[in-house]
């Protein structure tokens, strides 16, 4: 393997690197982590009007927010790869040219299978936040480096809850979801002229060759995973169709496995993926992920499940999903700018705990309590402080400990896992809400949600306590 050297160490400060071109460039890609963060929920609000336009049942709508995920999971240590070959900048570029490619097809889509294929194109786009914190890894002083991940990464919470109050504003004048996709197009080209603009490529670039080998079976035991998930409801558990799936994704695995043992530059390094140090924060990862991604998805439905005729919900509109996330979007943003300051007080790691404590407890709070629109609020508080620190706390976490020329693909690495946990989460939940219907209807009981909010509890709970055992063992870090 060759390395080129294209541009000053990284982290360090240079004559290129004036303070207004490092603000510009965390403008710059903190648009575009917003612009993607806000494709992967932009949907969700329409999924219960789309069910009904589209003629198909709750899992199957599931796959307009899962196939996102899922193509995200594969491209983004692919595109990670290829920043370190090609060029982070130009990696970004072409993931936002995939959303707005996919954005224009759900556009002009009519049935389930196309909207399908628009959203597997949005989702690509991804990689882009582990590929803007590799930049900002080669482009910021160490000082300042913390606090600039922590932005980036914090506007994934950020962006989520924009794109459902946008979706709200739209779904009040007109029943054609279609609008919402030309919104996040254009959105999509502001954040690349941004970049191409404001961004520059430095660090270290390396050649060789892609492992598209690895990345067919990634995507692979992905796909045979979380279809048997979500079918095993309607298929049956004990089927040979979903049994043969399950089988099909063990067997996938473990050539997957022997692949990146013997490739000489596998698509995903497995120490940097079960290390002693990256381990926890993958598995933190894999669990805030399918924590956050899940509850959107649960929130916004019981949002608009209407009380007097299922007996729960909140009877709320598009537009209300997005009005009570507007406490979360705000917190997610003041504390995506704090949390570089508690962690460089009390580690990395307790930070990622504090986080993980309290969305642990915005998920079995909604469990408990859901009866009024007050306690959504409060849900949505809890939510915001939590995943505003986790992320910002996360991003830091997942690139400390390994060599600034592994930044990328290690970022990578953990955004990969976060996806695929959110892709899961999606899968599990989508199961329990399909298996337990009111009788003679395909609406959900209210002991299917709360189960769903109980399980997404336990996952952030988790979390915090692999968080703190990380801490206790690597002295905070």
């Amino acid at each position: 393997m060759t390395t080129t050297a294209v541009g000053p160490v990284a982290g360090t400060p240079t004559d290129g690197h004036s303070k207004t071109h490092l603000a510009l460039t965390l403008l710059a890609l903190s648009a575009a982590g917003l612009v993607v963060s806000l494709q992967q929920t932009v949907v969700i609000p329409l999924l219960p009007h789309m069910m009904v336009q589209l003629g198909t049942n709750a899992a199957g709508i599931q796959w307009l927010f899962t196939a996102a995920l899922l193509s995200g999971a594969v491209a983004t240590p692919l595109l990670s790869r290829f920043g370190d070959m090609y060029g982070k900048k130009r990696m970004v570029l072409i993931a936002m040219g995939l959303l707005i490619l996919g954005s224009v097809v759900c556009a002009f889509a009519t049935s389930l299978g196309v909207y399908i294929i628009g959203r597997a194109l949005q989702g690509t786009a991804s990689a882009m936040i582990p590929l803007a914190i590799g930049i900002l890894r080669d482009t910021f002083p160490p000082e300042k480096m913390v606090t600039a991940i922590g932005v980036v990464s914090g506007t994934m919470g950020v962006g989520g809850t924009v794109g459902m109050l946008m979706t709200g504003v739209i779904a009040d004048h007109t029943t054609n979801p279609h609008p919402v996709f030309w919104v996040t197009a254009g959105l999509g080209v502001l954040a690349a002229v941004l970049i191409q603009f404001t961004a520059k490529d430095t660090g270290v670039r390396h050649g060789g060759s892609p492992d598209y080998v690895g990345a067919a079976l990634l995507g692979g035991l992905l796909i045979t995973l979380l279809l048997a998930i979500s079918e095993g409801p309607a298929w049956g558990w004990s089927s040979g169709s979903v049994l043969g799936l399950f089988g099909a994704a063990i067997a996938l695995t473990v050539v997957w496995v022997f692949v990146e043992l013997k490739v000489k530059q596998p698509l995903v390094r497995l120490p940097l993926l079960v290390g002693p140090k990256s381990l926890t924060a993958n598995l933190i990862s894999l669990l805030l992920g399918a924590a956050l991604f899940g509850s959107f998805t649960l929130v916004s439905n019981f949002v608009q499940t209407p009380a007097d005729k299922v007996g729960y919900g909140l009877s709320g509109s598009v537009m209300a999903v997005g009005l009570y996330g507007i406490p979360s979007a705000l917190l997610m943003t003041v504390f995506s700018f704090r949390t570089g300051k508690i962690a460089a007080r009390i580690g990395a790691a307790y930070t990622l705990a504090i986080g993980s404590a309290f969305a642990a407890a915005s998920m079995l709070w909604t469990a408990g309590f859901h009866e009024h629109g007050w306690q959504m609020v409060v849900t949505n508080v809890l939510q915001g402080t939590g995943f505003g620190i986790g992320y910002a706390a996360l991003g830091t976490l997942a690139v400390m400990h390994v060599p600034m020329s592994e930044s990328g693909i290690a970022s990578g690495i953990n955004s990969l896992v976060r996806t695929a946990g959110g892709s899961i989460a999606g899968a599990v939940t989508g199961s329990i809400l399909t298996s337990q219907v009111i009788a003679h209807t395909h609406v959900p009981t209210l002991h299917a949600y709360v189960l769903s909010f109980t399980l997404l509890g336990i996952a952030a709970l988790l979390a915090a306590i692999v968080a703190v055992l990380h801490g206790l063992r690597h002295g905070g870090e």
